[in-house]
C-alpha cells in the first residue's frame, strides 16, 4: 500500500499541541490518561480520534475524525502522533509512544513518568487497503489526467463500460480513480510519462492511460511494469502493430516473459501455461489488447480485419520455463541472464505436436520438423515465422543427450531446407505454391532468425506446440522484438 502522497505544506494551524489516535491501538489506550494532563497545561490541545467517539470523551479540543480528512492534511501515518504547532507551523513530531520526545515538545518534564521508556505505535487509519487513495481522490490533489466519465445514479458500472465500447467482449473492473491510482503504486514511473503513439490512430499514451487499462483488464498493481514494457516492445516498428491489426490473417501479439519479475509475479511456465487459470497471464495479455482498442482505436470490424481471428487476440501471455541446460530466449536475444523481459511474437493459434514414442533427438527432431513444415501451408516458404513451444519432456530428450537450444535449431533448419519442386504452384496438384522459379532450388522454410524456441508446459506430457506467426517480414510483415522490464 502506498504512502500518504506528498502535499504542499500544511496550512496556519492554532499554536499547542496535536495529538492524533485510534482506539484500535494499545500504545494510544496507553497514553489516553496522558492527554487529560496536558489539557491542563499552558499548550492548547487538540485531540483528533480516528475510530471510537468514546476515545478520551470529556476533553475540550477533541474531534472525531470519521472521515480522516484531518489525518490526512496533517500527513499521519502512524498512531499515536504528537504535534507541537508554534506561530501557525508544525516545529517537532513524534510517533508512538517515547517518553523523552513527549516531554520535550510539550514542555512537561515529567509527563508519563509512571510509563514504560518506549512503545511502538500502530499504522493510522490513513494506511488501511484502499483507504489512502479515497483520500487522495477526495481531499488531495490526484494528478490523473483522463477524463472522467459521470455515470447516472441506476446505471450498472459493468454494463456502462459496455456501452461505451471499452470492452473486448468480457465484463471489466470499472476503472475508478482509486483502483488507477492503486494501479500507478506498481510503478515508479509517472503517470504523465509519454509511452509512445499507439496505433491505428497513433494515439499519444501515457503511463496513466496503460494503468487506466491494467485496471480494466483485471491486473494487479505488481503486473505493471510487464504490461508497460509489453505496450513499449508492440511500439518497436519491427514488430508492425499497426499492420497486426490490419491484417485479414489471424494473428495477434503473444507475450513471452523471461526472468526473475515474471515468476515473482505469477505468470505460469509450467501446467497448461498457454491455457486459462493464471490471472497474471490472462490480464497482462488482455491490458495489451485493451491498450491498443482502447487508446489506439484497433477494434474489431474497423481497422481490425481478421478473416478468422483467434482465442489469443484476448490474451496471449505465457512465461519460458526456464532450464538451466537451455539458453533462454531472453538470453538468446541478448540480454542478460538475470534480466527481466518480455518478447513479443505476431502468433497465429496453437498447433499441437504428439509425440509420446521418440526417445532419441534424431527422431523427435524429425516429428518437430514434419509439424513445422505445415505453418501457413505445407507448400509456402518464408511466409511467416513460428514459435516452436517445447515441454519438459520433450525437452529431456534433447537435454540427456547433450542437445543445446542452439543444436536443435540449426538442426531443425537443416531439415527444413525444401525442395523448391515441391513447393511451386500447381505442384501435387494445388494451386497454392511458390513461383515456378523456385523449381529445382533448395528453399528454406523460415527466413533466417524466423525460428524461435522456448520451453514450457507441466513436467508430465510429451506434447510440444507450434505457434505459426504472421508475415515474416518487410514493409507488411512483423519481426518479433524483445523489451528489458522496467520498474
Amino acid at each position: 500500500m502506498p504512502a500518504l502522497p506528498a502535499l504542499p505544506a500544511l496550512p496556519a494551524m492554532p499554536d499547542g499541541l496535536i495529538v492524533v489516535a485510534k482506539r484500535d491501538c494499545p500504545t494510544c489506550t496507553l497514553v489516553e490518561p496522558l492527554l487529560a494532563e496536558l489539557a491542563d497545561g499552558e499548550l492548547p490541545l487538540t485531540v483528533w480520534v480516528q475510530d471510537d467517539s468514546d476515545f478520551a470523551a470529556g476533553l475540550a479540543g477533541r474531534g472525531f475524525d470519521a472521515d480522516l480528512a484531518h489525518s490526512y492534511r496533517l500527513r499521519i501515518e502512524f498512531v499515536p502522533t504528537l504535534i507541537r504547532v508554534e506561530a501557525g507551523r508544525e516545529v517537532g513530531r513524534t510517533y508512538g509512544w517515547q517518553r523523552g520526545d513527549w516531554q520535550r515538545l510539550s514542555g512537561r518534564p515529567g509527563l508519563g513518568a509512571a510509563l514504560p521508556d518506549w512503545r511502538a505505535g500502530c499504522a493510522s487509519k490513513t494506511l488501511d487497503p484502499g483507504v489512502a487513495e479515497d483520500l487522495l481522490v477526495r481531499f488531495g490533489d490526484t494528478g490523473l489526467a483522463a477524463r472522467q466519465v459521470a455515470l447516472g445514479e441506476a446505471e450498472d458500472e459493468i454494463e456502462a463500460c459496455y456501452a461505451r465500447g471499452w470492452s473486448d467482449g468480457l465484463p471489466l473492473v470499472p476503472p475508478t480513480p482509486q483502483r488507477v491510482l492503486r494501479m500507478l503504486a506498481g510503478t515508479t514511473r509517472r503517470g504523465d510519462e509519454l509511452i509512445g503513439l499507439i496505433p491505428p490512430d497513433l494515439a499519444p499514451c501515457t503511463v496513466e492511460k496503460v494503468a487506466i487499462n491494467a485496471v480494466m483488464a483485471g491486473c494487479k498493481p505488481e503486473y505493471l511494469p510487464l504490461v508497460l514494457a509489453a505496450v513499449e516492445a508492440a511500439l518497436i516498428d519491427e514488430f508492425g502493430m499497426h499492420g497486426l491489426l490490419c491484417t485479414t490473417m489471424f494473428a495477434g501479439p503473444v507475450v513471452v516473459i523471461n526472468g526473475p519479475l515474471g515468476r515473482a509475479v505469477g505468470v505460469n511456465s509450467g501446467v497448461n501455461a498457454l491455457g486459462q487459470g493464471h490471472r497474471a497471464n490472462a490480464t497482462i495479455g488482455r491490458a495489451l489488447q485493451l491498450v491498443i482498442r482502447n487508446v489506439g482505436g484497433g477494434r474489431p470490424g474497423e481497422i481490425d480485419r481478421s478473416t478468422l481471428g483467434t482465442p489469443g487476440k484476448y490474451s496471449f501471455c505465457f512465461a519460458e520455463n526456464e532450464d538451466p541446460a537451455w539458453e533462454p530466449l531472453s538470453v538468446e536475444r541478448g540480454f542478460a541472464a538475470n534480466a527481466s523481459t518480455v518478447t513479443l511474437f505476431a502468433g497465429e493459434g496453437v498447433q499441437g505436436i504428439v509425440d509420446q514414442k521418440s526417445r532419441t533427438p534424431e527422431s523427435l527432431l524429425r516429428s518437430f520438423a514434419a509439424s513445422l513444415r505445415t505453418v501457413d501451408n505445407a507448400k509456402l516458404a518464408m511466409a511467416g515465422d513460428a514459435l516452436l513451444v517445447v515441454s519438459p519432456e520433450h525437452s529431456r530428450v534433447f537435454i540427456d543427450a547433450g542437445w543445446s537450444k542452439a543444436r536443435l535449431r540449426t538442426a531443425l533448419e537443416e531439415l527444413l531446407l525444401l525442395n523448391g519442386d515441391e513447393l511451386v504452384v500447381g505442384a501435387g496438384g494445388i494451386a497454392e505454391g511458390l513461383p515456378l522459379a523456385m523449381a529445382g532450388k533448395p528453399v528454406p522454410k523460415f527466413r533466417p532468425g524466423g525460428l524461435i524456441i522456448v520451453r514450457a508446459g507441466g513436467n508430465a506430457g510429451l506434447f510440444s506446440a507450434v505457434i505459426a506467426g504472421w508475415a515474416a517480414s518487410g514493409p507488411v510483415g512483423s519481426t518479433p522484438v524483445s523489451k528489458e522490464i522496467g520498474t
